[in-house]
């Protein structure tokens, strides 16, 4: 099932979207005792995909609503790892900006590294990227595959990881790159207003295949990130397994998984966004996320 938060005759609702002809459906329209809204759809159902009948006259158009990222406004910060994809981690490594103690040789961190965004960050397809002018001038983009969780708990174990995951959404992990090095560390550059776009949709966890999706991510139309989840460094149950360790997960959560190579530092000199781009995330099965960066 392929879930959305769209706005729509003034009202945002919540809604299944049958992608190959266009369309999306009131949640509400399709499953007895839906809720309106898509924390409330996973505090309802955790993992569990309801039953669901669709009545074509109820159907709305995608050209008539505006989708929203599917969570608007996350409880918590975004959970983010970063440096998760080795030839990633080569090249933040050998770009100079990476001034955080987290910074180790070319080699794969040890263990995950954690970071938050905060929840006033998520932007949904289609919103703009706002240039921060006088705030930052080396912005970069991070496709992401990101998982939300679906049953909360603490200490699971890497083997059962699986049981608590609800979805899989398209996440762009926008950064400034010169406030990350200057604090010495990764919210302040990570958390900006509009830095976190996030859609087009949440695909429940029976729809993907997380271990094999394919990550792309275009700048105006050139390729510049693709990798597969299948070269993460640590996989998504570990990442599970480590959050949880120690601190209890909660429906809703959400954990950006890394991004791959080809980011804008990557480059050689670097390659950072401006005013007038276009940044595009394909992700299998989560559709594509597009965000132009513009001015206030």
């Amino acid at each position: 099932m392929k879930l959305v938060t769209y706005r729509h005759d003034g009202a945002t609702r919540l809604g299944i979207l049958d992608a190959d002809r266009g369309r999306v459906f009131p949640a509400s329209a399709c499953v007895a005792g839906a809720p309106e809204s898509m924390t409330q759809w996973i505090n309802q159902y955790g993992v569990s995909v309801p039953d669901a009948s669709f009545d074509d006259a109820k159907a709305i158009g995608l050209d008539q609503v505006t989708l929203m990222a599917p969570i608007p406004t996350p409880g918590r910060n975004l959970m983010c790892v970063g440096k998760n994809y080795l030839a990633h981690a080569n090249e933040f490594s050998r770009s100079g900006f990476d001034r955080s103690d987290a910074k180790r040789s070319a080699d794969a961190p040890e263990a995950p590294i954690v970071f938050t965004k905060a929840p006033s960050s998520v932007i949904g397809p289609g919103a703009r990227v706002i240039y921060p002018e006088g705030i930052s001038e080396k912005l970069d983009y991070e496709a992401e595959v990101g998982v939300v969780i679906g049953q909360g708990g603490r200490g699971i174990r890497a083997a059962d990881a699986y049981r608590h995951v609800f979805g899989y959404v398209a996440v762009n992990d926008v950064t400034a790159r010169d406030l990350q090095a200057l604090h010495r560390q990764w919210f302040i550059g990570k958390s900006l207003d509009t830095f976190c776009p996030m859609g087009p949709w949440i695909a429940t966890a029976d729809e993907v295949d997380p271990e094999n999706l394919n990550v792309r991510c275009w700048v105006n139309d050139e390729l510049r990130q693709e990798a597969n989840t299948r070269d993460l460094i640590f996989d998504i149950p570990t990442l599970i397994e480590t959050l949880s360790a120690g601190m209890t997960l909660r429906p809703g959560d959400i954990i950006a998984t890394g991004t791959p190579q080809g980011v804008g530092i990557g480059f050689d000199p670097p390659r950072f966004l401006q005013v007038g781009d276009r940044v595009r995330v394909a992700i299998d099965g989560l559709g594509e996320l597009v965000n132009d960066v513009t001015s206030a």
